[in-house]
C-alpha cells in the first residue's frame, strides 16, 4: 500500500496538533515549534484589533506570558483533509486561565503534516 489511507493522514494530523496542545499545557514553545511550519502565521482580534503575524509571536507569548497547566485540556473538534490540504478546530480550557478556540489550516509538504497558519478566538472567561 503506497497512499496513505485517511485513517494514517488523519492520525498523522492529530499527532501534529497534540505537540500543539501539549505545549500550550506545558507553556513551552519548544514543544509544540514542531508542529509549525517555519513561515506559519497566527492571527487573532484583541480589543476589536486583529493582533498577530509571524509564528513566533505565538512562540514568544508562550514562552513570556504563559505558566504550565496541568489543567488545561483539549479536544479536537473537526478535522477536514483533501489531498494535501486540511483544516482542523481545537478547543481548549483552561491554558494559563485561558480559553481558546483555535482554527488551523495545514498542508503536507514533503511528507509532513505541517501547519501553516492559524486563527483563534479568545473567550471571556475560563
Amino acid at each position: 500500500m503506497n497512499e496513505a489511507t485517511y485513517v494514517q493522514e488523519y492520525s498523522a494530523i492529530v499527532d501534529v496538533l497534540n505537540k500543539y496542545s501539549e505545549g500550550g499545557a506545558k507553556a513551552s514553545s519548544a514543544i509544540m515549534k514542531p508542529a509549525f511550519h517555519e513561515k506559519a502565521s497566527m492571527f487573532g482580534v484583541d480589543g476589536g484589533k486583529l493582533v498577530g503575524g509571524e509564528i513566533q509571536v505565538l512562540y514568544d507569548v508562550i514562552d513570556s506570558s504563559f505558566r504550565p497547566s496541568p489543567e488545561a485540556k483539549s479536544a479536537i473538534v473537526r478535522i477536514d483533509i483533501v489531498g494535501t490540504a486540511a483544516s482542523a478546530r481545537v478547543d481548549t480550557d483552561n491554558i494559563s486561565g485561558f480559553r481558546f478556540t483555535d482554527f488551523f489550516n495545514l498542508l503536507k509538504v514533503d511528507g509532513k503534516w505541517t501547519v501553516v497558519s492559524k486563527i483563534y478566538h479568545t473567550h471571556l472567561s475560563a
